[in-house]
């Protein structure tokens, strides 16, 4: 099982990783490590790829699997219930795991330097635009100076073609947005989907963190199109499956009773 694991400054009790389709039981397009339970894989396969993940990841608790919509609601992993119709998770507790899926949208995974909070998110170009990234940073309630954020694997720039509603929907809101936009081409042409523009979600995700004061950031460029033996892509397969990007705070010796802490 391939996992990618960020390389950033955050706290060695800080885990977190991105899953890419290698190690799993999935078949045909949805070979092998498909986490996604809503794209019409067999159930039971889905589930085993589930349990085979927590196993190597050595997860005592189960992820707060999403049901994502494309929007800007926040949960807090560790209470009670929540509503899972959500694109981004947040968590202070050890153990609770956040978990986001993509195939070809931008995860985006945060931490704060002390490593007391940390957040995944699911960010697509409505999510973005709407509002995801800035929800997920007011829900973890740190300063921005104080934030680490590690892009995932999506769609690269080379190859995510969309139309002038979507440029106008970012240049409307900063004319700045206008800089992760290029030029397309015709549907064929050169071997990429063809659209009015391709556009580099990568740099409007750090656009949007730079807005709130966020400088340190990490990752970025790994294009889930043009890898098809690595990654699940929405958009050159169809039907297809779907990674997984978590992050959570491991215990440490201060948390345990003993210590003398209260846990929370």
């Amino acid at each position: 099982m391939e996992l990618i694991r960020p390389d950033w400054p955050a706290p060695p009790w800080v885990r977190a990783i991105s899953t890419t389709r290698d190690g799993g039981r999935s078949e045909g397009p949805f070979a092998s490590l498909n986490l996604g339970d809503h794209v019409g894989d067999e159930p039971g396969r889905v589930d085993d790829n589930r349990a085979r993940l927590l196993a190597r990841l050595g997860l005592s608790a189960a992820p707060c699997w999403l049901r994502q919509v494309h929007g800007r609601a926040i949960v807090r992993v560790g209470t009670a219930n929540p509503d899972r119709d959500a694109d981004g998770a947040v968590a202070d507790t050890p153990d609770a795991v956040c978990v986001v899926m993509t195939a070809d949208c931008l995860p985006l995974l945060l931490c704060d330097e002390r490593g007391t909070r940390v957040a995944a998110v699911h960010a697509g170009w409505r999510g973005l635009a709407g509002g995801v990234v800035e929800a997920a940073v007011a829900a973890l309630d740190i300063a921005p100076e104080r934030l680490l954020v590690w892009l995932g694997p999506a769609i690269g720039p080379a190859a995510f073609a969309v139309g002038d509603e979507v440029r106008e929907c970012f240049v409307a809101a900063d004319a700045r947005a206008a800089a992760a936009f290029r030029p397309g081409r015709p549907a064929g042409a050169g071997g990429a989907p063809g659209g009015a523009w391709f556009a580099d979600l990568f740099l409007l995700a750090r656009q949007r963190l730079a807005q709130l004061g966020i400088a340190r950031i990490y990752g970025g460029g790994d294009c889930t199109f043009s890898q098809p033996r690595r990654f699940f892509s929405y958009r050159r397969d169809g039907v297809t499956g779907r990674m997984a990007s978590l992050i959570w705070l491991a215990p440490r010796a201060e948390d345990s009773p003993a210590s003398g802490m209260i846990q929370t």
